[in-house]
C-alpha cells in the first residue's frame, strides 16, 4: 500500500473511531429487537428525504452529491433535523460501502466497508425508532445547513467512485470516506451540547 493511501486509511480509521465516540451511547434499548419489533412503526413516520428531486437518483444509490435541504427544516426541533440530517447522511456512508466490498483492492477497505453497513445500519434503525417516538408525522427535516454536513455531503460522488477500479477505487474511496465521517463527528460534537434528548 502506498504512503498517501496508508495515510488516507489511518484517517478514515481515526474518524470512524471519533464518530464512535460521539455518538450517543445505547441506553436500555435493544436495538436489535426495536429494529424488527418497531420496523412497521419506524417507516410509517414521513421518511427523512421524503420531498426531496428523486428524479437524479442513480438507481440503487442516492445523488448525496445534490442533496437539498428539506423546506422549512431549519424551523423544525433541533433533535428532528439531528436525526433526519444524520438518517441522510448514515445512507450516504453505506451507499459508499457497499461497492467497496466486492472494488476494493486491499482486503482492509473491503472489511472497513463491512463494519460501516453493519454499524450504520444499527444506528439508522436507531434513529428511526426514535423518530417515530419522539416526532411521529413530523414533515421530512434534513438541514444542510448543520455543522459538518454541507462539505461531507457535496464531496461524495458515486458515480466517479462506482466507475473506479483497482488502487484508484481504494483511493477515491478513502478520499471520499474521510470528510464524510469527518463532518459527522461535527456534527455530533454539536448535538452533545445541542440536542434535547440525552
Amino acid at each position: 500500500m502506498n504512503n498517501r493511501l496508508k495515510a488516507l486509511f489511518t484517517t478514515v480509521a481515526l474518524a470512524l473511531v471519533a464518530a464512535a465516540c460521539a455518538a450517543p451511547q445505547q441506553s436500555n434499548v435493544n436495538t436489535a429487537t426495536s429494529s424488527t419489533t418497531n420496523g412497521n412503526a419506524a417507516t410509517q413516520a414521513t421518511p427523512p428525504m421524503s420531498g426531496m428531486d428523486h428524479g437524479n437518483m442513480n438507481h440503487g444509490a442516492m445523488d448525496h452529491a445534490n442533496m437539498k435541504s428539506s423546506p422549512n427544516a431549519a424551523s423544525q426541533p433541533y433533535d428532528l433535523q439531528f436525526i433526519d440530517t444524520m438518517l441522510a447522511h448514515h445512507q450516504g456512508a453505506v451507499d459508499m460501502a457497499r461497492p467497496a466490498i466486492e472494488k476494493a483492492q486491499h482486503n482492509e477497505i473491503k472489511e472497513m466497508a463491512r463494519n460501516i453497513i453493519r454499524d450504520q445500519e444499527r444506528e439508522i434503525a436507531q434513529m428511526k425508532q426514535w423518530r417515530e417516538q419522539w416526532y411521529a408525522g413530523k414533515p421530512a427535516s434534513v438541514n444542510l445547513e448543520m455543522p459538518g454536513m454541507m462539505d461531507s455531503m457535496k464531496g461524495m460522488d458515486m458515480n466517479k467512485l462506482t466507475a473506479a477500479s483497482g488502487n484508484e477505487f481504494d483511493l477515491m474511496f478513502l478520499e471520499q470516506m474521510t470528510p464524510h465521517h469527518q463532518g459527522a463527528v461535527v456534527m455530533a460534537r454539536v448535538a452533545l451540547t445541542k440536542a434535547e434528548h440525552p
